[in-house]
């Protein structure tokens, strides 16, 4: 047995799919097959149930797959302590991120970060903030973006940007012209939110309750620019932090303040609590706070 097995093995598992999982580790099909067929010969117990259209993990691939998790972190872990000691400026982050997230802020980070250390590869995976916190937990990602709060008995937490949320609408909505809006005024509204596995899904509606009522969900995306061209399209209304407002076209869509009471939108870096965190990743969080404090 090896960790080539053992990683091979992981991705299959996790695509249930030899065809996926080759296509994502540049290598053919049968000799991804062959690989994970060694394995369960030297272990002498079929892993992988290839009876069904998509493949399954049989009982004790369930347990090989846990057990395989915690061998190849253990070992990459074990790489990267190594890998640090010999260069501090080298290294790969693996990085959680919402799209919305990604869109408002990473580009000027992360172009700033390349500037300084140009050798350091930073592996960005865009998903909703609910998932990038799972997948940090589960030592899948080195660190994740995420809307505050977090549980501070699972993960690290660095807040580093703090904005308020606003209600945007079509510029002929009555909503458009006015000063300031209150949630309570929202109740007859159709609603234009990201999906379930977003965050501000789950914001949203909570501040509609507090406010005595259930919002109206017209339409779900997972696509900001989506979501923004059915406001253009006077389909409904959203709510969005504010520095999305100088991201559309203000004659098309207004974005209004909302009080009594305002609503923050706090970000925040989650690393996974007793995780080591390698100097590549380190610097990243120095570098990023530096340019964006928090109060």
């Amino acid at each position: 047995m090896d960790i080539r097995q053992l990683s091979y093995f992981l991705e299959v598992a996790k695509y249930k799919s030899f065809t996926k999982a080759s296509n994502e580790l540049h290598i053919s099909q049968p000799t991804l097959s062959k690989k994970v067929k060694s394995l369960e010969d030297e272990l002498n117990i079929a892993l992988i149930d290839r009876s069904a259209r998509q493949i399954t993990l049989t009982e004790a691939g369930e347990v090989a797959y846990e057990q395989a998790q915690i061998i190849v972190e253990s070992l990459e872990s074990f790489s990267t302590h190594l890998h640090d000691l010999m260069n501090v400026k080298k290294g790969k982050i693996k990085m959680g991120i919402p799209p919305l997230i990604g869109f408002l802020f990473f580009p000027k980070i992360i172009k700033e970060f390349n500037s300084i250390y140009p050798d350091v590869e930073i592996k960005l995976m865009e998903h909703g903030a609910n998932k990038v916190k799972k997948e940090v937990n589960d030592g899948l990602l080195d660190l994740g973006v995420v809307v505050l709060p977090a549980d501070k008995k699972v993960f690290d937490i660095v807040p580093f940007i703090y904005e308020e949320l606003m209600l945007f609408t079509h510029s002929s909505h009555p909503f458009a012209h006015r000063e300031t809006v209150e949630v309570k005024d929202l109740e007859d509204e159709s609603f234009i939110l990201f999906s379930e596995d977003f965050a501000l899904h789950d914001r949203i509606i909570q501040e509609c309750r507090r406010a005595g009522f259930r919002p109206n969900v017209a339409y779900e995306s997972s696509q900001w620019d989506f979501i923004s061209g059915m406001i253009g399209e006077n389909l409904g209304i959203s709510i969005f932090p504010q520095s999305i407002a100088a991201k559309l076209d203000s004659e098309l869509v207004r974005a209004v303040p909302i009080v009594n009471p305002v609503i923050p939108w706090k970000l925040g870096l989650v690393l996974k609590k007793g995780r080591y965190v390698s100097h590549a990743t380190r610097e990243f969080i120095k570098n990023m706070t530096s340019m964006y404090q928090s109060p």
